[in-house]
């Protein structure tokens, strides 16, 4: 049962990252619904060949009249429909230009990701290449001029769903460009990407609960007294890695893989990627971790939930910087950063070693720490809030509701080190006294949680002895 949810784990991340690449871009949604029309117009131009041979008669509802008429109508539409794809097109590029001067330019790969948007250019598309394809169907025969009366009827009920959508889409490109929308918009996304891939049962290796052979401490102590080294193929993001394809191929060339890397990082072509021990098994892996890592121009999320959280960071620099000083923008970010520091302090349980069937390690992997994520998401809005009271309140106010979650002195330990940081920086930065009293107040709520925590801990302890 291990074994089938580890490997069932492996394959939702693969999964998600396919389905991340395949949700970010402006071509896949318009491309399925203009495959949708032309099947649609196949079935109606089916239908009004055999209405036109007398099979059946038309319902009174099918708009009925000449061919001049129908083009006419067909005409009007597809102009009418090409002219709003135009104006579509102006309102996202609208939306991105003010995303990326606004969000920052990383923001824009979310917007291109926005089913609503691919929906609505999609629909329109479609139905300018339906009216299209009813208008050419249109001539002569030999019970006189063929009309498409059923195809010229579907279309003018696509052109009522497509006001329909138009509505859809003005009232979702206004509401999708606030703030707090893209803000809970992208702690959403991050929080999914939590639960894929530091979820229960991550932590395991491919065999399960099974081990065998040298611990992980063991291997690293070996590969740093004689290492094969792998380069980098390309350079690039380093955006996802099949563990289960590395951990097959290392056992079968009964070998160890470090990587160095993790998805997120840069690489640089021809520097050092990953080691391998034995170090003569270096060549052969070289050649299968080129094929099982994928590298491109940006981070995404699959496998790097650090990128969610800076990109909230970035959000709130922004926010706090001179030339927008919008100190409620970075105060959002800080609420959902903490709700997100949350639930990686009570679920973020990555692999950081993958087994084969067998129960040897076989890849070693370097995943960010708990540490390192807190800092991630406190120290760069701390250095940028000098001088704000209201930041430094609202992140010590976060830090408390994380200390709540925490399981063990580590983990507290962390969130102390960036509260006496912000209490630090509030002394010196701060030239009103009352607001110093404020922050040292929630600082020491900080310290207040931490002591009952301990002091919960050691009665639990002293109850089990």
């Amino acid at each position: 049962g291990l074994i089938m949810h580890r490997r069932s784990s492996s394959s939702a991340l693969g999964a998600h990252w396919r389905s991340d690449v395949l949700r970010t871009n402006l071509w896949l949604v318009p491309g399925i619904e203009v495959l949708a029309a032309l099947m649609l117009f196949g079935a109606t131009l089916s239908l009004d060949r055999a209405a036109y041979r007398g099979d059946f008669g038309l319902p009174s509802w099918v708009i009925s009249g000449t061919a001049d008429a129908a083009r006419q109508i067909l005409t009007a539409i597809a102009a009418a429909v090409i002219t709003v794809v135009g104006v579509v097109f102006s309102i996202i590029l609208v939306t991105l230009t003010l995303a990326s001067t606004q969000f920052g330019p990383r923001m824009l790969r979310n917007f291109i990701r926005d089913r609503g948007t691919q929906l609505t250019l999609g629909t329109f598309v479609a139905t300018f290449v339906y009216a299209v394809l009813v208008l050419v169907s249109i001539g002569p025969g030999s019970r006189g001029d063929f009309v498409p009366h059923v195809g010229v009827t579907v279309t003018l009920a696509l052109m009522v769903a497509d006001m329909g959508v138009l509505i859809y889409f003005i009232h979702h490109t206004a509401t999708s460009i606030q703030l707090p929308q893209v803000i809970a918009s992208i702690a959403r996304d991050l929080s999914e990407a939590i639960d894929v891939q530091g979820g229960p049962g991550s932590q395991l290796g491919l065999a399960g609960d099974k081990e065998s052979g040298p611990s992980s401490a063991e291997l690293i102590a070996r590969m740093e007294k004689g290492n094969g080294v792998v380069r980098a193929p390309a350079s690039g993001y380093l955006q996802f890695i099949r563990h289960r394809s590395l951990v097959q191929f290392a056992a079968e060339a009964d070998a160890v893989i470090s990587l160095d890397y993790r998805p997120g990082h840069f690489l640089v072509r021809g520097h050092p990627f990953a080691v391998v021990w034995p170090p003569e098994a270096a060549g052969r892996v070289s050649d299968a971790l080129g094929h099982a890592h994928i590298t491109g121009p940006y981070r995404t999320l699959t496998q790097d939930i650090s990128f969610g959280i800076d990109q909230l960071v970035e959000i709130a620099i922004r926010a706090l910087s001179p030339a927008v000083n919008d100190t409620f923008t970075a105060l959002t970010c800080i609420d959902w950063l903490g709700d997100s520091l949350c639930k990686i302090t009570d679920r973020w349980h990555p692999a950081r070693v993958h087994r084969d069937s067998h129960g040897f390690i076989r890849v070693i992997t370097a995943e960010p720490s708990h540490e390192r994520l807190v800092q991630r998401a406190f120290e760069k809005i701390r250095q940028a809030s000098h001088g704000m009271p209201a930041v430094m309140i609202r992140q010590l106010e976060a830090l408390t509701k994380i200390m709540a979650e925490t399981s063990s002195a580590g983990q507290r330990r962390v969130l102390l080190d960036q509260a006496a940081m912000i209490q630090r920086a509030s002394e010196r930065s701060v030239p009103e006294a009352a607001d110093r009293e404020d922050i040292r107040r929630r600082y020491e709520a900080v310290l207040t949680a931490d002591s009952r925590l301990t002091e919960h801990e050691r009665a639990a302890s002293t109850a089990r002895e």
